[in-house]
């Protein structure tokens, strides 16, 4: 009988039917199910395979990307996994996007330049309509609500490593808000997001640079966790969105809230 991984790394040294199984099981089955995908094979109905791993048997980290259809030029989900340096394993990006939605350049320049989420460059026309389109920063497309089915299907996954815990670290403030209220806790950072519902309450430092000098920056902000999402992306901190360091106990809500009654 074989030993089940306890890692990353372990588990990107299976044989390639066992690691797609095992990383495929990611995916929540509704979602599978609404984009005709097979479940164990993760092909169309022609059997084009829509499922690409990268993670080889040095490596310990391995990127998920699961296509709607083939040659189609977003993931219908992608996923970045890591083992810490304390062997624990960490989400370092998850990104969920609807196929059937209009597509915004954030993520490039119009010469193709990649903006690393606005942290290299920042495509400013292509976030103006990605805002006005009602979509966070980091957003290429709207996102399909899943988040709930999505952290089931992980902690399921989780659970074939023999653990009941996992990390995450939030690129946005936005992202941070959504795991709080799917059970997450702060293993860093949890003081530094209360000090911001502070500095955006009423009297705040913050709401006092919401002055519609940019798009980013209109009065009223404050009041939506999106508004305050594209603010501090567009520097209205003086300082990047960092630092914040989240873990989840499988079945387990944490009950984290540094933006109480928060409105999307």
């Amino acid at each position: 009988m074989e030993t089940a991984p306890r890692s990353i790394a372990a588990a990107n040294r299976l044989p390639e039917a066992a690691k797609e199984k095992l990383y495929g099981s990611i995916f929540p089955p509704a979602l599978l199910e609404r984009f005709h995908i097979h479940p164990s094979k993760f092909c169309d109905d022609h059997g084009n395979s829509l499922l690409t791993l990268n993670g080889s048997a040095a490596s310990a980290s391995v990127e998920i990307d699961l296509r709607p259809s083939p040659g189609f030029p977003d993931p219908l989900v992608y996923a970045h996994l890591a083992d810490t340096m304390n062997n624990q394993i960490i989400v370092l990006l998850f990104v969920v996007n609807d196929p059937a939605s209009p597509r915004f350049d954030v993520d490039r320049l119009p010469d193709g330049t990649k903006t690393q989420f606005g942290t290299l460059a920042r495509n400013v026309p292509a976030e103006m309509a990605a805002l006005e389109a009602g979509l966070a920063p980091g957003q290429v497309r709207r996102g399909l609500r899943i988040l709930k089915d999505a952290i089931c299907a992980f902690e399921g996954f989780i659970s074939a490593f023999g653990r009941e815990m996992y990390f995450v670290e939030p690129l946005t403030y936005h992202n941070a808000i959504a795991f709080e209220r799917y059970g997450f806790a702060y293993q860093q950072g949890k003081r530094w997001m209360e000090s911001l519902n502070t500095r955006f309450a009423p009297g705040g430092d913050i709401v006092a640079r919401l002055d519609g000098s940019t798009p980013f920056r209109r009065p009223g902000a404050e009041r939506s966790i999106r508004g305050r999402s594209w603010a501090i992306h567009d520097g209205i901190l003086g300082e990047p969105y960092t630092g914040v360091h989240m873990y989840k106990m499988a079945g387990k809500m944490a009950g984290a809230a540094t933006y109480p009654d928060a409105v999307w």
